[in-house]
Order: structure tokens, then C-alpha cells, then sequence
């Protein structure tokens, strides 16, 4: 168990907390709002891929489950805290969850990993349509599910605020 901590699931939590630096770095908005605009970029590539491979009532069919799949997310952005609001509080709220996500969901993290490796092997099917459908379900849960396991996990950045206690405190170097 120690070598899949240590091979596996730290590299994958490293690469997601550095997405999350890398994120907050270059556009200043939340860590928090990363997840949700991935998901809908996802989303956004499967329906572009529907309407290329689908066509009649499958492409409908696929289009409402797309949209279903996107209106948390939208949701999550749209009525969420103001992209600004990033500061001390949010960031040692975020640094609590998170820590208290890796210490508790490890293996729920693997188990989403083992799951999306193995779920595309698994759509076969008879109907075009439906294998098509199945594939694209299954790149959504690739794409998206242990994304949002390892994300919710990360250490989040911290903040550039005006706050010179939070500077002086929590700044190393």
C-alpha cells in the first residue's frame, strides 16, 4: 500500500496542486472555480464529438445527458462566490477540506483511478449509436472524475492578498 501512496497517489496530488498554482497564478480567480470550468470544457468537447458522430435521436439523447452532466458545473460558476473573494479565510477553508480529503477519501481517489482506466475497455456494444454513446460517457468520466477526486485533495495556492499577517505568517522564503 505504501508504494501506491508513494508512486501513484503523491505524484497525482503534487501534479494537482501545481494545476491549481499554476490556475490561481495566471488568471487570479479560485482554485475552487478549476473543476467546474474543466468539466464544461469536457462537456463542451463531447458535444462538438456528438455532432460529428451522432445524428437523429441518439444525437438528442447525447446532448441532454451532456447538459445534464454540464448544469452543476454552470451552476457551480454562476452562483458561486465572486472569482475575487480568494483570500486568508477561503484559502485556510480550502487547505482544511483538502487536507482532510487526503487523509480520509485515499482510496476512493484510487478506486476512481483504477475505474477510468478501466472503463473504456469495458463499452462495447452492438448499436453504433449506443457504443458511441458509451464511449463518450466513459471519456467523460476519464476526463472528469479523477480530476475532481484529485483537485478536491491538492493543497491549495496561497493567496495573493493585501493581508500582512497572512504574508508574514504562511509565506516561506
Amino acid at each position: 500500500m505504501h508504494w501506491i501512496n508513494r508512486y501513484i497517489d503523491q505524484p497525482l496530488l503534487d501534479g494537482a496542486a501545481s494545476s491549481l498554482r499554476a490556475w490561481h497564478i495566471r488568471t487570479g480567480l479560485s482554485p475552487e472555480r478549476l473543476e467546474p470550468l474543466w468539466n464544461i470544457v469536457v462537456t463542451g468537447l463531447l458535444v462538438f464529438a456528438a455532432g460529428h458522430f451522432l445524428a437523429g435521436p441518439a444525437l438528442l439523447l447525447c446532448y441532454g445527458g451532456l447538459l445534464m452532466l454540464a448544469l452543476p458545473s454552470a451552476w457551480t460558476l454562476f452562483t458561486g462566490r465572486n472569482a475575487n473573494d480568494y483570500n486568508a479565510a477561503a484559502y485556510k477553508r480550502l487547505r482544511t477540506r483538502a487536507f482532510m480529503k487526503r487523509e480520509a477519501e485515499w482510496a476512493v481517489r484510487l478506486s476512481i483511478l483504477f475505474t477510468a482506466a478501466c472503463l473504456p475497455f469495458l463499452t462495447r456494444s452492438g448499436d453504433p449509436s449506443a457504443a458511441y454513446f458509451m464511449i463518450g460517457a466513459s471519456l467523460w468520466f476519464v476526463l472528469t472524475g479523477p480530476a475532481r477526486s484529485y483537485l478536491a485533495a491538492a493543497e491549495p495556492p496561497m493567496p495573493r492578498d493585501g493581508d500582512p499577517s497572512f504574508k508574514t505568517d504562511l509565506q516561506f522564503g
